[in-house]
């Protein structure tokens, strides 16, 4: 990661807009992608709970600026075939791995500058917690928890964190550009 770019963040936010252009308002999409492409990420992992959504279309937008790399870590097969159909055109953008979340993440994709951690994984606060230790060691990682409000837990979480009520929308083939 290098310095912010108020450039890159503005291009993201506005691509993600265009690609979700059947969306009334703004949603977290748009947050996300400008946080990711204004920190200049160039390899952002996104670990789903199930098919890939708005969070990993947010994510290409921000690679299409930045020049970056997606990998999207799924359950299973099912799910794979649902993100390749949710994000149309817009999954060729993206890596699709099947397996291991937190050992993924922990193991193969350590050096990733961005991780968007699906709060509705079932271990994801034992993910999320071993992140933050570390991010604390290197400094150089933006960990997100999204769809945090979904879940009991987090209200009375021990974990380092900031919870913003930004919600995201399943990604839907209309959305690809």
């Amino acid at each position: 990661m290098a310095c912010w770019s108020a450039e890159n963040a503005t291009k993201a936010y506005l691509r993600t807009m265009r690609m979700g252009k059947s969306a009334k308002e703004p949603n977290g999409a748009e947050f996300i992608s400008a946080l990711a492409a204004g920190n200049n990420v160039r390899f952002m992992v996104v670990a789903c709970s199930g098919a890939a959504d708005s969070t990993t279309l947010a994510l290409v937008a921000a690679a299409q600026q930045t020049g970056g790399r997606i990998i999207c870590i799924l359950r299973g097969l099912e799910e794979l075939n649902s993100s390749k159909v949710s994000l149309g055109s817009n999954a060729s953008y993206v890596e699709f791995v099947v397996g291991d979340a937190q050992h993924l993440l922990l193991n193969i994709y350590k050096e990733s500058d961005f991780i968007a951690v699906d709060c509705n994984l079932e271990n994801q606060e034992a993910i999320i917690s071993v992140l933050q230790v570390r991010v604390r060691n290197q400094n150089n990682t933006i960990v997100l928890g999204y769809n945090a409000f979904c879940k009991e837990s987090w209200r009375n979480s021990t974990l380092r964190t900031q919870l913003l009520p930004i919600e995201t929308v399943a990604a839907d083939k209309s959305s690809s550009s």
